[in-house]
């Protein structure tokens, strides 16, 4: 198990600037080590001595987010470990081997990836059917699989824009990358271009097919919030040059949860703190303090008015009242 070895405890705030292994009984699914990335024969280099360890939880998997300004090499992580790019140093191993071409590891993108040609059963096949599985066996597989992202009735729509609205296609790219491996789902930021009611959908979504296949997940976000309510662990990374990772954040939730926990005291907590601890020592944050004075108005959810902005405070007012909440620049 990967453990941070901490220089500074504040705030409840590890600030991780290495890591070290120690033995524990469960086996490694994914880990990363000591990857470096230049792009100019190693006399710049965009990622330094970059490690991660993801251990595999049989039964329950992991929900892993990362953190981080854009262009800090987020992405890039992700393309190692679905072997779309390799490191300049380092090694990238699933299941503590080195990754190889035969190992099949499904990334779910910002921008939809569905081929527009292609019905959602094919699409969603598509992993199944480059790994030689029989058509019969296939199609029930996919079926399947579409049944548990909730797009049943829509297997002979073609996947394409606007047949299918973004928040579908996104699951057909759930779906086909859960299919293809079951283990392992990659997720570049995927409900970035979505509206906010759909964001808030997919997040249920997503925890529902966690719960049902107990996948190890790596998301990509930039919403502190969506971080919280959804992960397990949270990594943040420090941007270029030599981007690596500088805290490590677990989330003390209840591993069984829904939206009703976005109202919980602690959730709040977990999601305001950064204001006083990650600005304090990165610079990522930029706090500013605005009044609301509203009306008897009750917002149910976290409301993101712009997109660089995310207002995090619930609001129950029933009278003129003046209200001071905390926003933030996005990473």
């Amino acid at each position: 198990m990967l453990l941070p070895l901490s220089l500074l405890i504040t705030h409840h705030l590890f600030i991780c600037l290495w890591y070290s292994s120690t033995d524990t009984p469960l086996d490694n699914i994914i880990e990363l080590k000591n990857i470096s990335q230049s792009y100019d024969g190693g006399k710049n280099y965009v990622i330094k001595d970059f490690n991660l360890l993801i251990e595999d939880k049989p039964g329950q998997g992991q929900f892993v987010i990362i953190l981080g300004m854009s262009g800090c090499g987020k992405s890039t992580i992700l393309r190692y470990i679905a072997g779309l790019q390799q490191p300049t140093t380092g090694e990238v191993l699933l299941s503590g081997r080195p990754r190889t071409e035969k190992d099949h590891v499904g990334m779910v993108f910002q921008k939809y990836s569905s081929m527009p040609w292609m019905t959602v059963l094919e699409n969603v096949a598509l992993g199944l059917t480059y790994q030689g599985v029989a058509p019969k066996e296939r199609e029930e597989r996919a079926r399947e699989m579409i049944k548990t992202v909730g797009l049943q009735g829509h297997e002979q729509k073609y996947a394409q824009y606007p047949t299918l609205s973004g928040g579908q296609l996104q699951r057909v790219a759930i779906a086909r990358s859960l299919l293809a491996n079951p283990r392992i789902l990659l997720m570049d930021e995927p409900f970035g271009a979505l509206d906010i009611n759909t964001r808030i959908l997919m997040q249920d979504m997503l925890i529902d097919i966690w719960k049902k296949v107990h996948p190890t997940i790596i998301f990509i976000t930039h919403d502190i919030a969506e971080a919280i309510y959804l992960g397990d662990d949270v990594y943040v990374m420090r941007p270029s040059p030599e981007a690596h990772l500088v805290h490590h954040i677990p989330v003390s939730l209840p591993h069984d949860r829904d939206r009703t926990i976005k109202r919980d005291s602690h959730f709040i907590d977990l999601v305001r703190y950064p204001r006083t601890s990650w600005s304090r020592y990165m610079k990522h944050l930029a706090p500013i303090r605005i009044v609301f004075i509203t009306i008897g108005y009750d917002f149910k959810f976290y409301p993101r008015t712009f997109h660089e902005f995310h207002a995090y405070s619930i609001f129950r007012l029933v009278s003129v009242r003046y209200y001071r909440c905390n926003m933030f620049t996005a990473f």
